[in-house]
């Protein structure tokens, strides 16, 4: 009988324990960035007017900063398609334009977190830039999704952002039972009035630096609209909260049309279309405020990030022969002193030194 040696055993063992776990791993996919030959033929600037031929509401485009745009035609083989760029003041304002535009019949792109593709428009906010991409007709709609992603892709390459570390308006917003993609960021009356057609968006005070940001919940009963309102500072909050209270007797449970609220800090959480008070308070004392002393950032600009390097080393560099030059400052310094001692002070030390000194310790 032939033995088989122990290493040999040790081998198969571990390739038996090891085969379950091969079997249980799922194959991974990486994402690749979808490939079409794109090809910019033209790019002309517009006022703010023209976003009316591409489905944009002037007045709402200004309440979100947005004065000028940028109108680039790209080509895909047979097919034209037109990108409506819009610079607005930071990416909140963008974000917000996307949270406007953006409606439940637009599909959030998983591939680019702040994209929606939709039938007949594709929007973008990415860093202070927003994207318009209208597909609803001519040789547009024959565009799949997939070249439309590229294209995205290629408009990202074309406006590169710089590092954010802020989180965007809406990731206050409880999410437990939150509609995705009802999100919205409104900061003017007259997106609100189109958002929020049936409230009287007159009382939020948008004059005094007001910012809305609402979302969706899905309750026992149905639905319910739930508004966070950001103010300045916590008296205009009080003041705009007892003007609400009184026109639209807040927390009075009298049917349909009921508004709810709470006050929080400088926060008003307004609750509509609750089908009961005790909904609109599970709703309302799902915020908490908490305070905290954080440093002003500078804001870094729409630079890439590796110009933002470069300007970072260079920065360094000066600072280094900054440095270097206080050295040579202070080294020359000391030279110039001395030849002056050696003129008017030449029996001092400062001349001699102490190497010819004798230093005599009377110790008694």
């Amino acid at each position: 009988m032939v033995g088989i040696p122990a290493k040999r055993l040790w081998v198969g063992f571990a390739f038996l324990m090891l085969a379950p776990l091969a079997r249980a791993q799922k194959p991974s996919a990486i994402p690749l960035v979808p490939a079409a030959e794109w090809h910019l033929e033209s790019s002309r600037t517009a006022t703010v007017e023209s976003v009316r031929q591409f489905g944009g509401d002037p007045t709402v485009e200004r309440e979100y900063g947005v004065d000028a745009l940028e109108i680039r035609s790209y080509s895909l083989y047979d097919a034209t398609v037109e990108a409506v760029v819009e610079a607005s003041p930071d990416r909140t304002t963008a974000y917000g334009l996307l949270t406007y535009y953006g409606t439940g019949a637009v599909a959030f792109t998983p591939g680019l977190a702040r994209a929606a593709l939709g039938p007949d428009t594709t929007l973008m906010a990415h860093g202070r830039y927003f994207f318009r991409i209208p597909r609803g007709s001519g040789t547009a709609s024959r565009i799949s999704d997939n070249d439309i992603d590229a294209l995205l892709f290629m408009l990202v390459r074309s406006y590169p952002m710089a590092i954010q570390t802020l989180s965007l308006p809406t990731d206050s917003l409880p999410r437990q039972g939150l509609i995705t993609g009802t999100e919205k960021y409104l900061v003017g009356p007259e997106a609100a009035r189109h958002v929020l057609p049936n409230f009287r968006t007159d009382l939020i005070g948008f004059s005094q630096g007001a910012e809305v940001q609402m979302g969706a919940y899905s309750t026992e009963g149905g639905r319910a609209t739930v508004l966070a309102i950001t103010y300045p500072t916590p008296q205009i909050a009080r003041g705009r909260y007892g003007e609400m209270e009184s026109i639209l007797k807040l927390n009075q449970d009298h049917g349909p049309g009921s508004v709810f609220g709470r006050r929080l800090g400088s926060f008003i959480i307004v609750v509509v279309d609750a089908n009961s008070a005790a909904t609109a308070k599970s709703l309302t004392e799902a915020f908490t405020i908490s305070g905290g002393v954080v440093q002003n950032e500078r804001y870094p600009g729409d630079q890439p990030i590796t110009v933002q390097m470069m300007q970072l080393i260079v920065g360094n560099l000066l600072f280094v022969f900054f440095l270097g030059g206080i050295a040579i400052g202070g080294g020359l310094l000391v030279f110039v002193s001395k030849r002056v001692a050696r003129k008017w002070f030449a029996e001092s030390d400062w001349v001699e030194g102490e190497d010819g000194s004798l230093v005599v310790l009377r110790l008694n």
